[in-house]
């Protein structure tokens, strides 16, 4: 009977393994890799049927973090043999753990075994190691889709605003030949408050904002407003809402990947899963509370953009775009935050969602309920609290900035301006060769000349720096208006080829 026990748990290598078993376990896996490669193939024709490049982008990223994964997965498989034949005293082995109990299931190497040591890293635990990554992995991808999902909902009300704009009932209540203090106009009604002027009592007011309408529409109004005063034309038809759409979905393909830096907070993360650190008392709180304090800094910017504005206005309020009202004059900083933001509280639900599949819902891990209800609840109020408060104000604010975006022209427009000016400069550079080919044949005819009537006079002479007047070979230099009709045109064109498919 014990020899049965015993012969139940060895594992059966593929020696010993019918060659139909095998055949079908690597047909399915190959069946199931070649419809998610078809799967994504079909979403990146989409996109680009529907000139969606900042997608295209985001979803090569991501097929990026798939190889890099498939990658580190390879990695770990070779090297855990290695790994585990490294030997370790049991009293270096027994510190830092994330449990309190000693006991393990796993098996020693023989190696370590013999010399009353424990391996650095067991074979099980370099296995556990790769669901990890994995889980981790897709939590963030998935939690970055639906955090944007979010935010492009709660957005979607800006589509009414923006039409908005375009009646008369707008352009009459802001009349630019009309005259008014700042605090009588709605902005500044919003904004202007008893404590704004002081510090202590601006920023309490701007944390307990976020929570209330983070954004208001006399916001949108007014900060369109600025940004097409300081980059456009005054009456410029420039549509404010898909311009912040098309800069969404280019941050979207940042915060989407997981960079270098990200991989080492993530060895930080694992190394304070110890007992020790007691991390779930603080460690589930650090996303909630980044989240607050970039909320709270976004708002703060709209009223100091209020309270730098002139006292005395004509037609709406203009407020002026500056990098200085940003953390260390970067706007883009903010984007890295929200980043780190999502990847950490991905990775809180990554970790509780992996401990509960290998160790079950009541393991070592979670044998306090404090435990599971704070991952729980600060996972939930993240994801929804950065997706539907915070995320929008950034999308709004953070247009804010001195510069405008490569995102302010649609894909089309923009390759057609870089066909424009590859176009122009090759003409510049045509007629830069005719100057001075002709300046050089005039030089040496003068010279010759010269030459030959200078012996009867006195030898010095001057020679006059030829001059060029050059004019572009190429078109007229776009004007604004030009590029809004081509970017509207562009539009139309897009959705009218969605329409008929």
């Amino acid at each position: 009977m014990a020899d049965e026990e015993v012969t139940t748990t060895l594992e059966t290598t593929l020696e010993l393994t019918p060659t139909w078993a095998v055949a079908t376990v690597c047909f399915i896996l190959i069946l199931l890799s070649i419809i998610l490669e078809h799967l994504l193939n079909l979403l990146g024709k989409y996109f680009n049927r529907k000139r969606r490049k900042s997608l295209i982008q985001a979803l090569d990223k991501i097929k990026s973090e798939l190889m890099l994964l498939g990658f580190v997965s390879l990695l770990l498989t070779v090297s855990q043999r290695p790994i585990a034949k490294i030997c370790i005293p049991k009293s270096v082995g027994e510190t830092f753990l994330p449990c309190t109990e000693t006991s393990s299931e796993a098996e020693e190497e023989t190696k370590c075994a013999e010399q009353g040591m424990v391996s650095f890293l067991s074979r099980q635990g370099v296995e556990e190691l790769q669901y990890l990554i994995f889980v981790l992995a897709f939590f963030h991808v998935l939690s970055c889709v639906l955090t944007f999902s979010l935010g492009m909902a709660k957005m979607k009300r800006w589509e009414s605003w923006e039409a908005e704009t375009k009646t008369l009932e707008y352009q009459f209540l802001n009349d630019p030949r009309r005259f008014q203090l700042s605090h009588q106009t709605s902005f500044g009604k919003r904004h202007l408050k008893f404590w704004s002027d002081h510090r202590f009592l601006r920023w309490p007011a701007c944390f307990f904002r976020q929570f209330f309408h983070s954004v208001y529409k006399v916001d949108y109004f007014t900060l369109r407003h600025g940004f097409i005063m300081a980059h456009f034309t005054e009456g410029t038809n420039f549509d404010f809402q898909k311009y912040i759409r098309r800069a969404l979905e280019k941050d979207f393909g940042v915060v989407v990947g997981i960079s270098w830096w990200i991989w080492i907070f993530t060895v930080f993360f694992l190394f304070f899963n110890a007992h020790v650190f007691h991390n779930y008392l603080w460690l589930p709180f650090f996303p909630l509370v980044m989240l607050l304090v970039v909320g709270t800094k976004l708002q703060g910017i709209i009223t100091k953009m209020c309270l730098e504005s002139p006292h005395v206005v004509r037609g709406p309020l203009l407020v002026k775009p500056n990098d200085n009202l940003f953390w260390f004059g970067k706007p883009k900083l903010l984007l890295h935050l929200i980043h780190f933001i999502l990847y950490q509280n991905s990775f809180q639900i990554a970790f509780f969602t992996w401990t509960w599949y290998k160790f079950g819902f009541r393991s070592c891990f979670h044998k306090q309920n404090e435990d599971i209800i704070i991952r729980l609840a600060m996972g939930v109020v993240v994801q929804i609290l950065c997706g539907y408060v915070t995320l929008p104000l950034y999308a709004l604010v953070t247009q804010m900035g001195t510069s405008m975006g490569k995102a302010v022209f649609t894909e089309s427009v923009a390759e057609g301006l870089k066909k424009w000016r590859a176009k122009a400069k090759k003409n510049l550079a045509m007629e830069n060769t005719n100057h001075l080919s002709y300046a050089t044949t005039s030089l040496d005819t003068s010279l010759d000349t010269s030459l030959d009537t200078s012996l009867d006079h006195s030898p010095s002479f001057t020679l006059a720096a030829p001059s060029f007047s050059l004019e572009r070979g190429g078109p007229n230099p776009i004007s604004d208006s030009e590029i809004v009709a081509l970017e509207n045109e562009d539009e139309e064109q897009v959705n009218g080829k969605g329409k008929k498919r």
